[in-house]
């Protein structure tokens, strides 16, 4: 397993995380997996057994059971392995235990760690931007839980370009402790990230962690235009995410995934996996598994390597629109691209024509 180090950071990582939003299975997380204890505890060995160290959860997972279910599964090894935790989605009832503040933070970052049955995480991410609470208050009291003990380092998740810029910004104006990662949505079907979230993140110094490269399930083999989600999984269970932008062209990504699996002779979620896992400003990935099969199938995507036909072809599939100012970049502003935002500009080349 390769090893990276994270963002701005001294914090190295492998290229594959462990997910755990198929743990437990509960409190409205049932369509995702019902891996209890004595299963997630050899799901951590075979992990372990590949070199993955890290396991990533958050309190929304099944309300907190997720954790307790990681918990149990590394009892006795916490210094073999990397923790991650997330918090910022309405927990309960509590109108405080919820968002970005300092009340919400120093009390879930307590209840997880109690949960997960460890003193500390080292890497604790708000799960979501909160517009109501002042940046300058989550920056200190993330500052404040480093300086504490509880976390090592701090991220970020689904925040937009402009948010996370906002949010380090700050932090390093401050002289405060600046977030290290941020957690994205980034599939071969969904590529929005590369708007500005995946440039955004190498410019400032903030890893990008891929959360769902499978697209919560849309692109685990056995979905296509001929075939809709077959029960027990999570998409034939209901699940309500992703938002897919066109039907039609998440068929198209999964025609040209399958074309590559089939040159390799591996499966559609591997193909997946390697090609997310290869793309520019990508840093780990989070894969998880239902069942330990499907486990040692992700993990061995990481020895497939995809041509460089297989790759543009899967890229061109379902490439972003050139939305203003990208097409006029393309156009206009290319010689003075980064190297972070080129790679993405040199496709909305091809799509408006332009050689």
């Amino acid at each position: 397993m390769e090893y990276i180090t994270l963002g701005n950071s001294g914090l190295r990582m492998p290229k594959y995380i462990l997910g755990t939003v198929p743990f437990s299975g509960t409190n409205g997380f049932e369509a995702t997996g019902n891996i209890k204890e004595e299963e997630a505890r050899r799901m951590v060995d075979i992990a372990l057994e590949a070199g993955i160290n890290a396991f990533d959860t958050a309190n929304l997972y099944s309300q907190g059971d997720a954790e307790r279910v990681l918990g149990a599964a590394i009892e006795g090894r916490r210094e073999k392995v990397l923790l991650t935790s997330k918090t910022g989605f309405p927990f309960e009832d509590n109108p405080n235990a919820r968002g970005a503040s300092r009340i919400n933070l120093e009390m879930s970052i307590d209840q997880s760690l109690k949960r997960l049955g460890t003193d500390y995480l080292d890497l604790y991410f708000v799960h979501l931007w909160d517009g109501q609470t002042p940046v300058e208050e989550t920056v200190q009291a993330m500052t404040d839980l480093v300086k504490s003990g509880k976390i090592r380092y701090w991220g970020v998740s689904n925040y937009s370009g402009w948010a996370l810029a906002k949010t380090v910004t700050y932090a390093e104006q401050a002289g405060l402790i600046p977030p290290v990662c941020q957690q994205i949505y980034y599939s071969p079907e969904a590529r929005e990230a590369e708007y500005e979230l995946l440039p955004a993140g190498s410019e400032l110094g903030v890893g990008s962690m891929i959360w769902s490269p499978l697209g919560e399930g849309l692109l685990n083999g056995k979905i296509n235009r001929h075939q809709q989600a077959p029960k027990n999984t999570r998409q034939g269970e209901g699940w309500p995410e992703p938002w897919v932008m066109d039907k039609e062209r998440l068929y198209d990504v999964i025609d040209t995934l399958q074309e590559a699996a089939d040159s390799h002779g591996v499966s559609v979620p591997q193909a997946a996996l390697s090609w997310v896992r290869d793309r520019p400003n990508v840093g780990p990935v989070v894969i998880a598994a239902r069942n330990e099969e499907q486990l040692r199938e992700n993990i061995a995507s990481f020895d497939i390597v995809l041509t460089k036909e297989e790759t543009e072809k899967i890229e061109a599939a379902a490439r972003p629109a050139p939305i203003y100012p990208l097409w006029h970049r393309a156009m206009s502003g290319f010689e003075q691209a980064s190297p972070s935002e080129k790679t993405y500009l040199e496709g909305y080349k091809k799509s408006l024509g332009i050689e």
